[in-house]
C-alpha cells in the first residue's frame, strides 16, 4: 500500500515538474499567441496545426532546465568544524607524554593554530583561502595526531628494542615542519592584508589625483 502511495506521489511530482518547466510555459504561451491568431480569424481552418506548432516551437527555444548546484559548506563553516577538531586534538594531547624538547615544540605549534583559528579578522582572513583552510584543516585532523601517536608506539617498541635513532628526534622534526608550514600560512596572510592596504592607498591617491612626489 505504501509503495503504490509511493509511486502515485511520484508520478503527481513528475507530472507537476513537467507543467511547471521552462519548456512548457515557453510553448503554452506561443500556444496562446496561437489562439490569439485562431480568435482574430488569421490561423482560418487549420488553427489546431498554427497553435500545435507554436507549442512545439516554443518549447524548442526555451532554454534547457538548470539543476541547481549542490550547496558546499564554504570555508567558513569548514573553520568552525576545524576548531571542534582542534579542541578534540588538545584532549587527546593532554594524555600523552612527551620528551621536553618536543613538548615545547608542541605547544608553540598550538598556539600558531589557536591564534589562526581564533574567531574574528584573522580567521575571516583565513576563510578567504580554501587552500589554507585545507591545510590548516589536515594538520590538526591528520598530521599532528599522526607524529604523535607514531612516537607513541615508535616509543614503545623501541624499549624492547633500542634503536640507533631516538624517536623523538624524528618527532622533533616533524612538529618543526608543521611549525614552518603555519608560520608559511601566517605570513601569506600578512601579506593579503599588506596588499589591500597597499590597494587602497592607490586607491585614495588616485581618486584625488595625486601621485607619490608630485607637488
Amino acid at each position: 500500500m505504501a509503495t503504490s502511495r509511493e509511486a502515485g506521489a511520484s508520478r503527481a511530482h513528475r507530472v507537476l515538474a513537467c507543467l511547471e518547466s521552462r519548456k512548457n510555459l515557453t510553448g503554452s504561451a506561443c500556444g496562446l499567441v496561437g489562439l490569439a491568431l485562431t480568435f482574430t480569424g488569421i490561423a482560418g481552418a487549420y488553427w489546431p496545426i498554427v497553435v500545435a506548432g507554436l507549442y512545439g516551437a516554443g518549447a524548442l527555444i526555451a532554454p534547457p532546465e538548470r539543476p541547481a548546484a549542490p550547496a558546499f559548506p564554504d570555508p567558513s563553516s569548514q573553520l568552525d568544524e576545524v576548531r571542534g577538531d582542534f579542541i578534540t586534538l588538545r584532549e587527546y594531547l593532554t594524555s600523552v607524554e612527551l620528551p621536553p624538547a618536543a613538548s615545547g615544540q608542541l605547544t608553540e605549534l598550538l598556539t600558531r593554530y589557536e591564534a589562526l583559528l581564533d574567531p574574528g579578522w584573522v580567521a575571516d582572513a583565513l576563510a578567504t583561502d580554501p587552500e589554507s583552510v585545507y591545510v590548516l584543516a589536515r594538520a590538526v585532523r591528520q598530521d599532528v595526531p599522526e607524529a604523535v601517536d607514531a612516537y607513541v608506539r615508535t616509543r614503545w617498541w623501541t624499549r624492547l628494542a633500542p634503536a640507533s635513532e631516538p624517536p623523538e628526534r624524528h618527532l622533533v622534526r616533524q612538529l618543526g615542519v608543521l611549525f614552518d608550514e603555519a608560520d608559511t600560512l601566517a605570513v601569506a596572510l600578512r601579506e593579503t592584508e599588506s596588499h589591500r592596504q597597499q590597494t587602497h592607498t592607490r586607491y585614495l591617491e588616485e581618486r584625488r589625483g595625486h601621485r607619490p612626489g608630485a607637488s
